[in-house]
């Protein structure tokens, strides 16, 4: 019951994680993200795994399946960053030309 919450959980945080990427391809702007907001989120997710691990490892626990939801979030928080930082890019180049 307790891996059903956990996933549960995880799912929700990750739920809005393709809209904000679909938002970050289209505006191709990155006034409004925060790169620190982020950075923590994907930190989270990375320590939500290391848990994991040792748990598995050390703990000699089963690796559950909220472990994988923990990946995938990871990966597109970290696509997100890519994105912001291309946003940030694009948004100077912008600026540049305009002056």
């Amino acid at each position: 019951m307790n891996e059903i919450f956990e996933a549960a959980m995880v799912i929700c945080f990750g739920a809005s994680w393709p809209l904000n990427l679909y938002k970050s391809v289209k505006s191709r702007t990155a006034k409004g993200k925060s790169l620190l907001f982020e950075i923590l989120i994907a930190i989270g997710y990375v320590c939500g795994i290391v848990g994991k691990i040792y748990s598995y490892t050390v703990l000699d626990m089963p690796v559950t399946y909220p472990f994988v939801f923990y990946i995938l979030n990871l990966v597109m928080v970290t696509a997100d960053i890519v994105l912001t930082l291309r946003n940030r890019k694009l948004d100077k180049e912008k600026e540049t030309a305009n002056a």
